[in-house]
């Protein structure tokens, strides 16, 4: 399901946004396309607290900054972190299964604090569509990050479940996006809560 920025309008009056950056009622927004710089803009103004677009997608989209536009100028993944900054947004870069982790080293090591994302997304499942199995193959992308990284937020997504967990956590994953784990859970705020422990266990 997809969920775009009238929706996220819609439910911000209804959660209040955090007080400290990543607290409770931070909107984490991952934006699954192909144009990320064209809706930083509206999902700002709906009330998104942190940004993140995927790699693959910055590194070579137009540089145009809303929906009805288009430039020839191109984006980069720096200049998608910078814009999304200057939008006073938390900003996040996505790899998916097929990208090698160290794309992302020029860009965690830049001396620009402003060009550096406050959060890395692991893809453990192809982007598109829920319900896909966990990928224990993209555990040693996990665990590079946080040995290179120590402080670093690095979310995982997709087939994240109480089986799973473990893996995850022990790699080095502290954020954790779960779907139908939760959703289809009897009791989604059990499954949350044995989440939130194996995660907060191996910190």
């Amino acid at each position: 399901m997809t969920f775009g920025a009238p929706v996220v309008t819609k439910i911000r009056p209804h959660v209040q946004p955090p007080s400290t950056a990543y607290g409770i009622g931070t909107f984490d927004c991952h934006m699954m396309i192909a144009e990320p710089k064209k809706w930083v803009k509206d999902f700002q103004k709906a009330g998104c607290d942190l940004y993140c677009f995927h790699y693959e997608a910055a590194i070579n989209s137009t540089a145009a900054d809303n929906p009805a536009d288009h430039s020839e100028s191109r984006t980069s993944p720096r200049d998608m972190v910078r814009y999304v900054h200057e939008q006073q947004m938390l900003a996040g870069i996505a790899i998916k299964p097929e990208t090698p982790v160290d794309v992302l080293w020029d860009i965690l090591d830049n001396a620009d604090k402003e060009e550096v994302p406050d959060m890395v997304l692991v893809m453990t499942v192809h982007p598109g569509f829920g319900g896909q199995k966990f990928m224990a193959s993209e555990m040693p992308k996990v665990k590079a990050l946080r040995d290179r990284y120590p402080n670093l937020n690095i979310e995982v997504d997709g087939g994240l479940s109480e089986a799973t967990i473990g893996q995850a956590a022990e790699a080095g994953a502290n954020v954790i996006v779960a779907g139908s784990a939760v959703f289809g859970a009897k009791d989604p705020a059990d499954v949350i809560s044995k989440l939130k422990k194996a995660v907060e266990s191996r910190r």
